[in-house]
This record gives structure tokens, C-alpha cells and sequence, in this order.
């Protein structure tokens, strides 16, 4: 099999986040729509038509990939089935309810000789690149000393009552597991994933009457005194921040997560900026960069799954990169939480 050829995509659920990776494999160059389940074959029929599955399409049927954006309680239960059915895998995030369930996830995965790969769109941005190279210059950003990530949304009353994301059956991690997780991960990717060595989860977390949480924060510790903050919220404004500070210089991005725009995108830095004679003004100052693509990152996402899938087809064993970083995500958020329901103690990461 050519690694160009189509790799055949199932979509496991009609949640709202599939019509947009729906529309990513329509717009993938290697992937195409193929098959769609729901536990309805009239809900399966009215997402394909809605979705604009090409006209060959099936409802239920053979393919060589699954995206799964099931509540995540269903993860370990799907997940396993499809890599059993030599199925590769696209995986909604958060990954699973805790790092064993996602264990089993991988064990069944590498068993069956599968790739997998998590949801978080902004790893395959062409910005997220860029960024990478200024925090990987050591002229220009030196050392990083400390990383602040943010994601907050303002959920209406009909989210906070219904949407799945608030269930303690579906998905107990609330904002953790959905905001919190691309925090934490943006907090690893400037330690090239270096795991810290203990978090404490920061006072005040805000859950409703079922217990998930709503909002909440923590603290990310290495030996070497490097610290990572975030804050996770579904009852604040629209914000997606990162801000990473070097002994030589800074950088600030908006929207990390959905750029402000889908074909473009934008970060700011600063290097070794000070003040001028009045200290009026900073010198040099920060320079604004901005990154155009093609296609928007989920397009990409499923281009670089498909791409790996190809290669598994034709003999390579499975990328075990994007699981190793979804299980160190996964771990953080369990440790997180442990902090929380252990009265902010800090604890330590043991991967």
C-alpha cells in the first residue's frame, strides 16, 4: 500500500467535535470519510448527510481508522474494541479517566500493532514550530525559569446543566479533563515533556452539586526550580494564554489553543528587552510573528495520523510518541486532581 493512498476514516459518535474533525478528514489530503456508528442507524444516517460524508459513504463498515469523541467514561470500552479490530485510533481527549484505564488502551493498541494518537489540535499548528524554536534558542530565550497557561470559557446555563463535559458519569473531570488538559500539556511541551517532579493543586476549585469541577488551577514543581501555573475554567471569559518566561527571553500566545483566526496565527517574543534612558518604553521591543497554513490544525492533525497509519500499512511499527505524551498529560491530570481531593497537598509524579 502507497503511504499516499486514503487512509479510511470511521467517526465513532456524532458528538459536536466530530463534525469538526469531519470536516478536517474531508479536507485531509490523505484521509477520506468512510464510515459512521451511533447507537442509532437513523442518528448515523442524519450526521453523514449533515456532515457532507461523500456519497459512498457507510453506516457501519470496515475502515482502517477510528476518531473517537465519546464521553471519555466509554474510552477504555471503545478504544480496546477498536485496537482489537486492528483499528488505528484517534482519540478524543482526555484519553480516559486515569493513566490505568489509558494503559489498557495502549496495551491493546501495541498488542494489535495500531497507531494512536490523542485530539490536541494546536501540537500540529505550523506556529506551534516557530514557537518551539525560540524556546529551544538558547541566545535568544536562554533557560526556561517558568511557564503560566490559561484556558477559560463562559459556559451558558444550558452547558452547565446538560453538556456532557458536566456528568460525573461521562466525563468526571469536568474542566480539568476538557480546558485543563490543553494547559497542561502546553506546560510540558515547553519542558520538552520533562515530567515535574510534584503538583499541588491551588486552593478554591469550583465544582457543581455533582462534584466535577468548573474551575480550578494548579502548580507544576521540578527539582531544578523550574515552575509551571495554569488555570482551567468553564465560568470566565474566552481566553487561551500561554505565557513562558527564559533567563533571556519571553514568550506571550493568544489563542494557543483555536487561533484567532483559522489560517493564521500569531505569537509574540521578547529577548533580552530592557528599559530606554527614561524608562518609558522597552528596548528592543517585543516583535509580533505571524504563521499562515493552508489547511487548519485539525486538518493537519488528521494529515499526520494518516500519514503514520500509512506507514504502519506498510510494514513500520507504530509512533509511540503521541501516546508516551498523552499518558504524561493524563498522569499530570491525575495527580492534579489527587491534590484537590487530598486538601492541596503536594503530590508527587510518579509516571
Amino acid at each position: 500500500m502507497s503511504a499516499e493512498t486514503p487512509i479510511r476514516f470511521g467517526i465513532l459518535g456524532c458528538a459536536d467535535i466530530a463534525r469538526k474533525v469531519s470536516r478536517a478528514i474531508t479536507l485531509a489530503p490523505n484521509a477520506t470519510l468512510f464510515a459512521v456508528a451511533s447507537r442509532s442507524v437513523d442518528k448515523a444516517t442524519r450526521f453523514a448527510k449533515a456532515n457532507n460524508f461523500p456519497p459512498n459513504a457507510r453506516i457501519y463498515d470496515s475502515y482502517d481508522a477510528v476518531y473517537i469523541p465519546l464521553p471519555t467514561s466509554l474510552h477504555i470500552q471503545w478504544a480496546v474494541l477498536a485496537a482489537q479490530k486492528k483499528k488505528h485510533i484517534l482519540l478524543e481527549k482526555p484519553v480516559a479517566l486515569n493513566v490505568a484505564e489509558f494503559d489498557k488502551i495502549v496495551e491493546a493498541c501495541e498488542s494489535s500493532g495500531v497507531q494512536l494518537m490523542d485530539g490536541t489540535m494546536w501540537m500540529h499548528h505550523p506556529r506551534t514550530a516557530k514557537m518551539w524554536e525560540f524556546l529551544s534558542d538558547a541566545n535568544r530565550f536562554g533557560q526556561l525559569t517558568s511557564i503560566n497557561t490559561c484556558f477559560t470559557l463562559a459556559a451558558d446555563a444550558d452547558f452547565l446543566k446538560n453538556d456532557i463535559r458536566i456528568k460525573p458519569d461521562l466525563d468526571a473531570h469536568g474542566a480539568l479533563g476538557d480546558a485543563g488538559w490543553y494547559c497542561i500539556r502546553a506546560i510540558l511541551w515547553a519542558n520538552n515533556y520533562e515530567l515535574p517532579k510534584t503538583v499541588v493543586a491551588l486552593r478554591g476549585p469550583i465544582l457543581n452539586e455533582a462534584g466535577v469541577i468548573l474551575s480550578c488551577g494548579a502548580s507544576l514543581h521540578w527539582e531544578d526550580g523550574k515552575v509551571g501555573t495554569f488555570h482551567c475554567s468553564f465560568l470566565s471569559s474566552l481566553t487561551m494564554d500561554i505565557a513562558a518566561i527564559g533567563t533571556k527571553g519571553t514568550l506571550h500566545v493568544s489563542g494557543f489553543v483555536i487561533p484567532h483566526q483559522e489560517k493564521e496565527a500569531s505569537f509574540t517574543v521578547a529577548s533580552e528587552t530592557g528599559f530606554d534612558d527614561l524608562v518609558t518604553s522597552w528596548v528592543p521591543p517585543p516583535s509580533d510573528h505571524i504563521v499562515t497554513t493552508d489547511l487548519p490544525q485539525e486538518a493537519l492533525m488528521v494529515t499526520k495520523f494518516s500519514r503514520l497509519v500509512g506507514t504502519v500499512k506498510n510494514g513500520s511499527a507504530p509512533e509511540k510518541k503521541w501516546p508516551n505524551l498523552s499518558r504524561k498529560t493524563q498522569l499530570v491530570i491525575d495527580t492534579v486532581k489527587a491534590s484537590i481531593e487530598k486538601g492541596f497537598e503536594p503530590i508527587p509524579v510518579e509516571y
